[in-house]
This record gives structure tokens, C-alpha cells and sequence, in this order.
């Protein structure tokens, strides 16, 4: 559902954050808690010894700001967490399952934190309370109870701390499977894949500081200023020291034009920093054919090339000139919709420096031929040897907060065969080696009746997934579905035949164990591993933390005999002891942790070691984009508003693209509206045909800067139209960024 009942659509505005930013945020949070609460927040938030941002996972810089180490959405995810409203027993006698489904995720959000854990039993309309042991007894002997292991499911949102993840998986792993999907198989599993196999790390190379050294910088595929808007202050840095930045993007992003630095006088008195040098904007999914054209160029200009890297460090460089022979360069600059002139003035750019970094998210990540997207980055930086020096490197942005944390304590359906051995040597214990369910197979095995039992560790997994109907029918084919949460959201309202919500604490609560303050540790984007410290007084005494929730459950199912699971959580150090035997990275864990900056995991590629088969990085051949079912007028991209993060909606407010008031809508350009015979405003359903009819209404339509044919919209709203089959190849990534639909006036115009 969407509230949607005063749409305005205005011109968007010429200049990002700056003193409106500013204001946004106050209000945002004043309004939700009390002065004195917000500013004791704020003052922590992101600083050494303080609270880690639950939002986006960019690095927090050596040396803090002492105005304020946050940005807008931030603080936004602050407020929308500590909030002081509460959703108890009173909340739930209120409302039924049914009417809650009526309201917006929005409004869902605006409820207050969980207050108590809550079940709603087979055949209740509604949730009702229940105590934490019996809760907790449901779940272990409904485990107890399957045939096979393999019949549950364990999700994991990305802002689940180490120490949770760890336990988590190591409990799953006892019990004897490996359906542990997570997050990062609908985001950035694309990346993971594609730098594995080229540079032997499924992670980005760079480090924050390389960003004031580097001379070039590429942003595909990604919104900064809505999604990791403390990116900005370094691309203000770089622009600074004479980097030229270059974005490929398919919608015109204001914050990717010009940026005014709120903590700095210019930037509420001057106009603000241009940040791109050029602004590519390319037809949706033709990013590798941008690549090959600069790969063909390069090739062809003299001293362009690294050529000692190439023969020292890498492989597979004969097999990629052959295969670039293949494409004409006029037939690939015409297929990415760019002008000429604009790709010769990129290509002579990149040929003249070799300090480059590639920046990319979701725009890249989000298709069928998502690895092929990372994989040709990659082969650019190699040309040039952009890869383990000072200033260059691959990037790719994180959008939650732990996610890439989870998967190095082992969030993985495809553990390798050296995790699964090191487990064996710490715990004593047999761990599966079958690959389990990424989130794609997790939703078809829902809706086969092979799961009985589906348990998310956070996150919002419905609205986040693709195919939102045949998703939600998959749910109610569960026997058991249990949520550990903050805050209500969509996904509860899809319950199983039983239903458990269990309220946890949040980044911003005191973790108090035995008597003794907690602290539970993240890994940001770029590997750097640090803590973060609670500070307030959980709003409800019933609230549990997740390390806790976690070994009660295996206490529960599993006994305390060969793992004390209850005796772990009397102190996190304990957890973290076991971390560091079972983990490379992370000896001393303990001692290291209080170091005021955290401290740095291993990383091959950033030096220049690639732990690849060969122990070389790997040259790729690589697809274009496939052409979109015939049948279909538009591609369409998925997108978040400026007022949401992930499937968390903030407010109805899209500001950066003149969006006031409604959040269905559809950005379309001027041309394509005309050649439909729609008006700005017009009502439109949007539908496609694969395999089966899918069809969104309602959507009110926004003219926009976007290449004909392309059309953009926002998810969860637009995700009933992604089937759950169209995914990217090895990676299972929903593609949800290029979706082939047509778009049909509605008759209430």
C-alpha cells in the first residue's frame, strides 16, 4: 500500500545537501524524540568509542568531525530507530493482520518499536503476546521436529553485528545446514562473484584515504547522495586535489552535479562543488558496452597500457584482445546511447592516468549480466594496473551497514570448503558441505512446501525480494516464521501458520549482559573492522539482543553440552575468542578492538596479491546486455527515493527529484510521454508478460532526465513486476534493474 493522496511534482533542485539538509534532519528527529535525546545521539554517532550508523556502510575517516560525523539519512535511520513510540499488546489488540496489511510501509514504520515478543497462532487474525521461554520453545521443538535440517531457513539482514552472525551461522551449521541466505544475495552478491573470480577478493581494494590520490574517479550505477551521502565529502576531497570524476548513470542525479558541504561555511554560502567532470548517461544495462568501447580505444593508443602489470601480475590478456576484435566501436557506442565525442574525451581521460578507482552499487549489480558488469571494471583497471596502489582500486559501495561483516563471519549459503574445515577444527563437529538456499531458491522451495520452518535475523525480506506475490505466498506455506525486529514491518504481516516476532535491541540500546555494558562490532565497506557502543536505555525491558536471542534459540534445540551457548553471552569477548580461532583476520580480536580506529582485515588485491587459482588477476571475456523480452516497450530500473533507506521509508518525499507526497510514480522521458499521449501526472498501470501477466496501477507519471525507452521506478512498489526467474547468471541476484515492461494509460484520467 502507498499513501499517495497529494502528489506534487516540481523541477528538481540544481544542488545537493547543503543547509536544507540540515534542516530535513532536525526535523526528522526532533519529531521523534526529545531534544536532549537526539543531541546525546548525535554526538556519538560515528564517533571513536560511539554508536556505528545503522544506515549505509562508508568508512568513517581517521579524524572526526567534531560538528557532527553523520549525514542526512543517518540521521533519519537514528530517528526512525530510537523513536520514542511503542507497538505492545495494546498496539496488536487494536489492529488485525488484515488491517495492517491495508496501511503504507510508511505508516507501518511510524509505530513505534516492538515492545514485546508477540505470536500469532494458527488460524488468529492477530498478534498476541507470549513470554521469551515458551517462545523460545515453540522454535526449538518445531526445529527438533523437521525431517531434515535443510526444511529451515535462517535469513540475515546486513546490520546484524559479528558477534551475532557468527553465532548464527555457527548455530545453523550445528544443526546441519546451510540455508543461510542474506542481503547480500539481492545487492552486491554480483560484485562478490565477479571480484572473486578475477582478483581472488569478493571485496572492494580501496581504502578511504586512496581517494585523495586518485586521479580519475567512475560512479556507475550509484546515488551518493541518497544512498551514501559521507561519500560526497570524499569526492569534494578528490575534486580538490585535481581528480577528474566521471559518472555513468542513466537518470541525471543532482547530488552527482553539485554538492554543498554542510560543515563547512561555503557550503552554506557559496554555490557548492561540481563533482562530475562529465556525466555519461547511459541507456540502462550498456555498461559493458561503454567498457569495450574504452577497452578498444586503450588498446589502441600509444603508452596507454600497463604493461609491465600486465605481464608481471595478471593473465587472460591475449584472450581479451581477441575477443574485443570481435565488436565494431561505432556498433557499441550507438548501443550505449552516448555520444561520440563523449566517449573519445572519457577514453583519452583514462588513457593519460593510471590512479583510477571504480566506484559502483546497485545500477551495476542488479541485472542478468550483473558478474559481467564487475568483471569488465576489472579488466579496465588491469589495463591500466589501477589495482594494488595508492589511488586506484575497485569500490564497490556497501548499502547497509554490516552486510559485508556478515558474510566474513560466515552469512553464506555457499560456505568454502576451507570455512567449513576450520569449523571442524575449532568445534569439533561435522558442518554441512551441500550448497543451501540463496534467497531466489529460498522463495521457489517456500512455495514447493520444502521449508517448514523460515527465520529472519532482522530485515524486512517481503517487500525487499522480487516477484512480491508468489514471495508472499511462499510465506504462508511455512508452518513457522520468526522475526527478530525492532520495528513492525511488511514481512510480518505474511505469516506463517504460526508467527513469532521477537523485539531485539537496536545500534542505538546498551547491550547489557550479566550485569556488564556490551559492545558488538561491524566491518564498514572497505574491511575496516571497529566497534560500536550503545547509548541509550532500551525503550522496553522485554528486549533481548540478538547474540542473546540467538543462543537461547540453541540452547533450546541443541543443548549446552559440546557449545555453552548461554555462558557466550554473558560476555561478547568470549564470542569474540572464538572469531578470532576460527577466522584469518581477526587473531587478538579482543585487544585489537580498542584501538581508536578499528582495524584492517587482510586484503590481497589492495597490495597487490590475488588469491587466484593462477595467484594472478584474470582478464575476462565478457557479454553485452541481452536484449529485453520482445513484447516490451521500456526497461525499467528499480530505485530508492531520497526518503527511504533499503525497504525502510522515512517520509513520502523524494526532494532531489521534485518528487512531493506519493511514492508511486514512474520517471519517464518527455519524448516517450508524448509519443504515449501522457500528460505529467497522468494515472498508468505498468505490466509485463513473462511467463505469466504481472501488473503494478495506479502510478502517476514524472517527466525526467532518462534515455528513451528506459523508465524508473520505486521498489518494494514496483517490485510485483521482477520475476523471481529473471536473476543474474551465477551470482542469483534479482534483476530487478532491468525489467522489460509496457506502460498502458488508465481510463481515470
Amino acid at each position: 500500500m502507498s499513501d499517495q493522496h497529494h502528489l506534487r511534482i516540481t523541477n528538481p533542485p540544481k544542488v545537493s545537501v547543503g543547509p536544507k539538509s540540515v534542516t530535513n534532519a532536525s526535523r526528522m528527529i526532533f519529531n521523534a524524540m526529545p531534544p536532549w535525546k537526539a543531541l546525546k545521539l548525535l554526538k556519538k554517532l560515528n564517533q571513536k568509542n560511539g554508536i556505528d550508523c545503522p544506515g549505509c556502510a562508508w568508512p568513517d575517516p581517521e579524524k572526526r568531525s567534531k560538528i557532527g560525523e553523520f549525514c542526512e539519512n543517518g540521521v533519519k535511520a537514528i530517528a526512525e530507530e530510537a523513536q520514542h513510540k511503542l507497538a505492545g499488546e495494546a498496539f496488536f489488540k487494536q489492529h488485525t493482520i488484515e488491517s495492517l496489511r491495508k496501511k503504507s510501509d510508511y505508516w507501518l514504520g511510524q509505530q513505534g518499536r516492538l515492545a514485546q515478543p508477540m505470536i500469532k497462532k494458527e488460524g488468529s487474525p492477530r498478534y498476541e503476546p507470549i513470554d521469551w521461554g515458551n517462545a523460545f520453545e515453540i522454535i526449538g521443538t518445531n526445529l527438533k521436529s523437521l525431517n531434515h535440517p535443510d526444511e529451515a531457513v535462517f535469513y540475515t539482514s546486513g546490520r546484524t553485528s559479528n558477534e551475532a552472525a557468527f553465532l548464527y551461522q555457527l548455530f545453523v551449521r550445528k544443526l546441519g545446514t546451510n540455508n543461510l541466505p542474506d542481503c547480500s544475495n539481492m545487492c552486491h552478491e554480483s560484485s562478490g562473484v565477479g571480484l572473486t573470480e578475477t582478483l581472488g577478493i569478493g571485496k572492494g581494494s580501496v581504502q578511504l584515504q586512496d581517494f585523495e590520490h586518485a586521479e580519475i574517479i567512475l560512479i556507475f550505477g550509484q546515488n551518493p547522495g541518497t544512498n551514501h551521502p559521507r561519500m560526497l565529502s570524499s569526492l569534494e576531497k578528490a575534486k580538490k586535489n585535481g581528480a577528474k570524476i566521471i559518472v555513468i548513470n542513466p537518470l541525471k542525479e543532482v547530488a552527482l552535479l553539485k554538492f554543498k558541504n554542510p560543515q563547512k561555511i561555503s557550503g552554506w554560502i557559496n554555490k557548492g562543488t561540481d563533482i562530475a567532470d562529465l556525466y555519461l548517461q547511459i541507456k540502462i544495462n550498456q555498461d559493458v558496452a561503454l567498457l569495450k568501447a574504452w577497452l578498444k580505444l586503450l588498446l589502441q593508443t600509444p603508452n596507454s597500457l600497463d604493461d609491465k602489470f600486465i605481464t608481471d601480475k595478471t593473465s587472460g590478456f591475449e584472450e581479451l584482445k581477441k575477443d574485443l576484435e570481435k565488436y565494431s566501436l561505432d556498433d557499441l557506442i550507438k548501443q550505449t546511447g552516448l555520444s561520440k565525442e563523449d566517449i573519445l574525451l572519457s577514453a583519452h581521460w583514462l588513457s593519460a592516468k593510471n590512479k583510477i578507482i571504480a566506484c559502483w552499487a546497485m545500477g551495476l549489480t542488479q541485472h542478468v549480466n550483473a558478474v559481467d558488469n564487475i568483471r569488465e571494471i576489472v579488466n579496465l583497471l588491469l589495463l591500466k594496473g589501477s589495482i594494488g596502489k595508492k589511488g586506484a582500486g575497485t569500490c564497490p559501495v556497501r548499502g547497509h551497514s554490516n552486510v559485508q561483516g556478515d558474510r566474513t563471519m560466515g552469512i553464506w549459503e555457499r560456505p568454502t570448503k576451507a570455512w567449513t574445515d576450520k569449523l571442524k577444527e575449532v568445534f569439533k563437529f561435522d558442518p554441512p558441505e551441500s550448497p543451501g538456499y540463496n534467497v531466489v531458491e529460498t522463495i521457489e522451495a517456500m512455495n514447493k512446501e520444502k521449508v517448514r520452518f523460515f527465520m529472519a535475523l532482522g530485515g524486512n525480506f517481503l517487500p525487499a525480494a522480487p516477484d512480491t506475490h508468489y514471495t508472499e505466498q511462499g510465506f504462508k506455506k511455512c508452518e513457522l516464521t520468526v522475526h527478530v525486529s525492532t520495528k513492525l514491518n511488511r514481512t510480518h504481516l505474511a505469516p506463517g501458520k504460526v508467527s513469532l516476532i521477537l523485539p531485539c535491541l537496536g545500534r542505538t540500546d546498551k547491550h547489557i549482559q550479566n550485569g556488564q555494558e556490551q559492545v558488538v562490532t561491524v566491518e564498514n565497506s572497505m574491511g575496516v573492522v571497529h566497534g560500536s557502543h550503545g547509548s541509550l536505555t532500551p525503550p522496553s525491558p522485554h528486549l533481548r539482543s540478538e547474540p542473546e536471542i540467538i543462543a537461547s534459540i540453541a540452547s533450546q534445540t541443541l543443548g549446552d553440552d559440546d557449545i555453552q551457548w548461554t555462558e557466550l553471552i554473558n560476555d561478547y569477548d568470549k564470542i569474540r575468542d572464538l572469531i578470532a580461532k576460527a577466522i584469518k583476520g581477526f587473531e587478538d580480536y579482543n585487544e585489537r578492538l580498542k584501538k581508536d580506529n578499528g582495524f584492517d582485515l587482510p586484503n590481497g588485491a589492495r597490495i597487490g596479491a590475488f588469491n587466484t587459482p593462477s595467484k594472478k588477476a584474470v582478464f575476462t571475456v565478457n557479454q553485452l546486455a541481452e536484449k529485453i523480452p520482445a513484447g516490451h516497450s521500456y526497461i525499467m530500473m528499480t530505485i530508492r527515493s531520497h526518503d527511504q533507506f533499503n525497504t525502510t521509508v522515512y517520509g513520502m518525499d523524494d526532494r532531489y527529484r521534485g518528487v512531493f507526497g506519493g511514492r508511486n510514480v514512474v520517471f519517464m522521458n518527455a519524448e516517450d510521454m508524448n509519443k504515449e499521449g501522457i500528460s505529467e501526472g497522468d494515472q498508468v498501470a505498468l505490466h509485463n508478460h513473462y511467463k505469466v501477466e504481472r501488473k503494478v496501477e495506479g502510478f502517476s507519471v514524472v517527466p525526467y532526465d532518462i534515455p528513451r525507452g528506459c523508465v524508473a521506478t520505486y521498489f518494494p512498489e514496483a517490485n510485483p513486476l521482477v520475476p523471481l526467474d529473471l536473476h543474474a547468471r551465477r551470482s542469483h541476484t534479482p534483476a530487478s534493474k532491468s525489467v522489460g515492461v509496457n506502460i498502458k494509460k488508465s481510463q481515470s484520467n
